[in-house]
């Protein structure tokens, strides 16, 4: 490659001590500017460009840019539409190149070990397959305007409590198939041009200390070309960081590591060749983003932020799953309806921590509502608890008996504050806040059309979820999210969210559960592969809503499925009709099962998917492609 040449030439002009300057950030978000190197700027950016004006404080808000705010990855996985999740990249892209941004962190594609992981919100799915091909997605779209995509947290980062000293063991093959496969998906198909570390030990080491981890398994195994820059505040041992791969320390450490790194290179404990070739990465990662700069159509003027929204709208909408419905929805025919919930009035958007986005806009449920039904429809909004702390007061829970029992409908907005998620910790509970559930069986008691819209980023126990005459999975919509959501409740849109993650009857059901956040320094994989679906569907315990699950507003049919091909190569073909009276989408999604296998194996595992939308009436013929890895095991 013509910049590999040009790096290497750069590098071989600089010093011992500008080469191992040019491995650690300048300050907070910055790279440092060697001669011949200009300094990048590296920022939060899973869903929304979060630019912080300042030296930056890692979290919260602190000066950040106005950016668009997409639904989070919990949101985007649940649309199964790659083609959509591309489009959204190159929005990202673009708002970041107007503000010389020349690396976004993300997308994140972890794997939802367990539902109270903190940070699910962040992450895609339980399956690899769904995640890498998400991710890759997103990848692309970004990395097509000229700015970098960093796919974190790599690797086994699974949970929030005591993240910075936690030793992941995962034995190889579940490590393999599970924790690593998303990111090997994503490195093949979308090729990015930075991986993050995690902060996480994985199985004793570092994991941006690793060698066999960020050298002979991401670059020598999967071809991966690009910069490997650690977590923030991650660095334990820098020489054992650059042996094993790690190109770039993030943030600034003030030139903490660089006496050691120079008395390692002099007593020969790091090699030359090791230290140069992670200077020439952060030099190719330099010359990649600052060739697309100075473009005159990247100026933030030249950002359409009325169009990001729309497209952040339409996000929202295909991100909602229909979990329920017994024809209740769409709303139709209405002179009054009851909006209970004080989410619905002052949304809650995104998760908390160092992915919050200073949003453009937001558009609250109640506003969207009120300017989509217009003057004739009489909207009574009462809130029902506090939006903080999720509590509901005995006066509270009077207002919304009453005013369901005057309501055709009650649609009740329930969910978990930002209080109750976030970066930083995971949940000790999977049950709603008790006044959230205490005002849906208010409601319910006083209202049998009833609509419950679930405000949350991972799932929860829903006990009275077969009470409801719909019930509508909205996760956190992003700025758009409550005009996409009743977008989705007046029939304007087909509900086109699938559920990407599995929502247990109850948490202590898991095989995860018993090693889950519990110790303070190891986490012990102990359920090997039985996670999410195939947990539930290898153990035969019955989650409350499948993987791959959500219903639409038409009914779909699948009809001539063939399989053909040979050996490890097969094509899967078959049909799809809608056979009801208006549009809508559907997820053909492929699985594989081994009839007859010497190793324990799941009972079933996602291999292929394809999102579809049909017209009332429509016929469309569907592939799907099984190759190798669909059929095997690590060994």
């Amino acid at each position: 490659m013509e910049h590999r040449t040009t790096a290497e030439q750069v590098v071989a002009r600089l010093s011992r001590q500008d080469k191992v300057r040019l491995l650690s950030g300048r300050d907070f978000w910055s790279t440092k500017a060697a001669p011949g190197v200009a300094s990048i700027m590296l920022t939060d950016g899973p869903h929304g460009l979060r630019k912080q004006a300042s030296s930056g404080d890692h979290l919260g808000l602190s000066d950040s840019v106005p950016a668009t705010c997409f639904p989070p990855a919990v949101g985007l996985g649940a649309t199964w539409d790659v083609d959509l999740l591309e489009e959204i990249g190159r929005a990202l892209g673009r708002e970041a190149a107007a503000e010389n941004v020349g690396v976004l962190l993300g997308p994140g594609l972890n794997i939802k070990r367990h539902p109270a992981g903190g940070r699910n919100f962040e992450y895609f799915s339980e399956d690899p397959v769904l995640s890498g091909r998400c991710a890759a997605a997103l990848v692309r779209g970004v990395q097509s305007q000229g700015v970098g995509a960093c796919l974190k947290h790599f690797a086994a980062n699974s949970q929030e409590f005591n993240r910075m000293r936690a030793d992941s063991v995962v034995d190889e093959r579940t490590l393999r198939e599970l924790y690593l496969a998303g990111f090997e998906i994503a490195v093949e198909e979308s090729s990015p041009w930075a991986v993050l570390s995690s902060y996480n030990r994985l199985n004793g080491e570092h994991t941006g200390e690793s060698r066999r981890l960020l050298t002979e398994i991401l670059r020598e195994e999967w071809g991966f070309d690009g910069l490997v820059v650690s977590d923030w505040f991650a660095t334990a041992d820098r020489v054992k960081g650059i042996t094993a791969g790690m190109d770039l320390e993030m943030p600034s450490s003030r030139g903490a590591w660089d006496a050691a790194v120079l008395a390692a290179l002099e007593s020969g404990e790091l090699s030359e060749d090791d230290l140069d070739r992670c200077c020439t990465r952060v030099v190719e990662l330099v010359a990649r983003v600052t060739r697309h700069d100075e473009s005159p159509d990247m100026a933030p003027g030249a950002v359409d932020l009325d169009a990001h929204h729309a497209l952040a709208r339409r996000a929202a909408a295909a991100a909602t799953v229909l979990l329920t419905n017994d024809g209740t929805l769409p709303l139709r025919d209405l002179e009054r309806v009851a909006l209970i919930g004080a989410m619905s009035r002052v949304p809650r958007i995104q998760g908390a921590g160092s992915s919050l986005v200073n949003a453009t806009r937001v558009d609250s449920v109640v506003d969207a509502l009120r300017e989509r039904l217009g003057g004739d429809v009489e909207i009574a909004q009462v809130d029902g608890y506090d939006v903080h702390s999720g509590d509901a007061t005995p006066a509270q829970l009077a207002e919304a008996r009453a005013a369901a029992a005057a309501a055709q409908v009650a649609v009740v907005v329930v969910g978990l504050p930002a209080r109750h998620e976030s970066e930083g910790f995971d949940r000790t509970t999977l049950r709603l806040p008790a006044g959230h559930d205490a005002l849906v069986e208010a409601v319910l008691a006083e209202n049998p059309r009833t609509v419950v819209v679930l405000v949350n980023g991972a799932p929860v126990e829903l006990p009275w979820a077969d009470r409801p005459a719909a019930l509508v999975e909205a996760y956190l919509g992003g700025q758009a999210g409550g005009s996409g959501l009743v977008d989705v409740l007046v029939g304007d849109v087909d509900p086109g969210g699938r559920l990407a993650e599995s929502f247990p009857v109850s948490g202590a059901e898991l095989a995860a559960t018993a090693n889950f956040a519990t110790h303070p320094t190891q986490v012990e994989y102990r359920e090997t592969f039985h996670v999410g679906y195939r947990f539930h569907d290898t153990c035969g315990v019955a989650p409350r809503f499948a993987f791959g699950h959500g219903l639409s507003y038409t009914t779909f049919a699948l009809s001539g499925l063939t399989v053909s091909g040979s050996g490890q190569q097969r094509q899967v073909e078959v049909t799809v009709t809608n056979t009801g009276d208006r549009t809508g989408s559907t997820v053909v999604q492929a699985y594989v099962h081994d009839v007859e296998s010497t190793l324990p194996r799941p009972q079933q595992e996602l291999k292929a998917f394809a999102k579809v939308e049909l017209a009332a009436q429509e016929t469309r013929r569907i592939t799907l492609d099984l190759d190798r890895r669909a059929f095997a095991v690590y060994d």
